[in-house]
């Protein structure tokens, strides 16, 4: 693809308010979304306010909606769109905006701080964990995230419903409890903590309806509803009205009495 001008409308503004503003830029055969940003940085809008760092898709800075899709413009190539398509780049719309397309994405950090972090086996100290690799593989494709938050945004319970915030952590974290629930070393349910019946409880679970939204904009295909937020259904919903389960923690706890 050999040089062409596009046009490129840009969301303008800040918590007060603001409005598309529409640019002809230039565009250059193997650019991405993230490269015409900061063309237009350099030539037209220097104070152009938008977040990004390493452009190689692993630090999730660059997030932003583009063309109403969550994406990141660092891994949008303009080679998708036709030279007469206009690009629309809008900031993330579960989030309030800070100014053009940087948002405030500090509800996701609050969300991170609630959920009760890996709890080690008692009497085995660092460097001497073992597991074997199958319960390495259970988990670690949720450990490829990169936090862009292109998840949280497109989940219509945070995106369509502001109510749903204070009682709902949304598919990254509720992703983080599920690796935690199947991981073979943690030792949450020795000090009480039921990590399933949390996230029911807790954590919103049950708004969660797996439409795949989240998992489709991942930019690092991890499968989120599939292999994450569906098993987590399934072992919360087993604890909370298996008559065999509920039936052995009654027993558990009258021993223990």
């Amino acid at each position: 693809m050999s040089g062409y001008e596009a046009l490129f409308r840009v969301w303008r503004g800040d918590q007060g308010g603001g409005a598309l503003e529409d640019f002809a830029v230039e565009v250059n055969e193997g650019e991405v979304v993230l490269d015409i940003i900061h063309r237009l940085q350099a030539t037209q809008a220097p104070d152009l306010a938008v977040r990004w760092n390493c452009k190689a898709g692993k630090c999730g800075s660059c997030s932003a909606e583009i063309n109403g899709r969550p994406r990141l413009m660092c891994m949008t190539r303009m080679s998708v769109f036709t030279r007469e398509e206009t690009v629309t780049v809008t900031p993330l719309r579960a989030f309030p905006v800070v100014r053009d397309l940087v948002t405030d994405v500090g509800f996701n950090y609050a969300k991170a701080r609630e959920v009760p972090a890996f709890v080690p086996p008692a009497g085995v100290g660092p460097g001497e964990y073992r597991m074997t690799q199958e319960d390495v593989d259970r988990s670690q494709e949720f450990r490829k995230c990169i936090e862009c938050f292109l998840c949280q945004d497109t989940c219509h319970v945070v995106r369509d419903h502001e109510e749903n915030k204070p009682a709902f952590a949304g598919p990254r974290f509720l992703m983080r409890v599920a690796e935690l629930d199947m991981h073979p070393l943690d030792a949450a349910a020795g000090t009480g903590l039921d990590r399933a019946r949390a996230a029911q409880d807790e954590h919103g679970l049950g708004y969660c309806n797996i439409t795949k939204c989240c998992t489709e904009v991942c930019p690092e295909g991890i499968r989120i509803t599939d292999n994450a937020l569906i098993p987590l259904k399934e072992r919360a919903v087993d604890r909370k009205y298996d008559p065999l389960v509920w039936l052995g923690s009654k027993i558990r706890r009258r021993r223990e009495s």
